[in-house]
């Protein structure tokens, strides 16, 4: 099984909690590597660690164990789940956290033929007492452990044929072939990610709208791009930056903002 336990979190960093959390993983498992994703996930924001998650998960060894905690409904009857993939094994809330992870397997919330998922009902594998209010340390910590130890994941709970997953932003095509998209994160450094794909742009030279503002062609990197620039980031999205500077403090922008790309067939551009 997994020697690598990652954490992704909005649990910040001015407090005890992740401390917590990585002694309950070491007291079960101290021969475990921690790795921090991010803990600085936007309180209660689903959507965000969805995404960063799914723009990190995929480059760690096989076996890895995932954890992740961003949990506004914690002490309610929300499941906690364990999903397989064929490289990695994901601890989480079934609260949409996996969304992207699932939809790179299905379209559906119906668990396909590549993946399983239990619920997490054995409290055997938990801390007790649990709190109310932190899961994170009194379940899911100590579940990602025992699963790094190579226990069967049969024995957390029953196994489960579906998972909660939220609608992702999807683009759209108009009649005249332009693509419209949408701001689905903002990373540290202000840049704004899209839901469109390198994959889903048109061959030839184009231009992309956002706002009123509106920029030709795409820049090879961050460094070699005007002011205000377009272009295919790490993720394979694409994404509008500002060089040296913040594209949401330049644009004002928002999750959620429309991009419009399409062909370019203006000459002087």
């Amino acid at each position: 099984m997994g020697t690598i336990i990652t954490l992704t979190t909005d649990f910040g960093l001015s407090d005890g909690y992740i401390a917590a959390v990585k002694g309950v993983i070491l007291s079960i498992n101290p021969r475990v590597t921690i790795i921090d994703i991010t803990h600085q996930i936007p309180p209660q924001n689903i959507n965000q660690a969805a995404f960063v998650l799914n723009a990190a998960y995929k480059y760690f060894p096989p076996q890895t164990i995932h954890l992740v905690v961003v949990d506004p409904g914690v002490g309610t009857k929300r499941r906690a789940i364990i999903l397989k993939t064929p490289r990695f094994y994901f601890v989480a809330p079934d609260n949409g956290l996996l969304s992207y992870v699932i939809h790179n397997y299905s379209s559906s919330t119906e668990i396909s033929s590549k993946l399983e998922a239990v619920a997490i009902t054995n409290p055997k594998y938990w801390l007790n007492p649990v709190s109310r209010t932190f899961h994170g340390r009194d379940i899911f910590a100590p579940v990602s452990a025992h699963l790094s130890l190579s226990v069967p994941m049969k024995e957390f709970g029953e196994t489960i044929s579906s998972v909660t997953i939220l609608p992702l932003a999807e683009i759209r095509t108009e009649t005249d072939g332009s693509i419209i998209g949408q701001v689905i994160h903002i990373d540290g450094f202000g840049n704004l990610v899209t839901n469109i794909k390198e994959a889903d742009l048109p061959p030839g030279k184009l231009v992309v709208t956002i706002g009123n503002r509106r920029i030709p062609g795409l820049s090879p990197n961050y460094a070699q791009g005007e002011k205000l620039m377009a272009l295919i980031g790490s993720s394979g999205y694409l994404e509008i930056a500002v060089r040296e500077g913040s594209a949401a403090s330049y644009l004002n922008t928002a999750i959620g903002s429309e991009v419009k790309v399409k062909i370019n067939t203006h000459e002087r551009d």
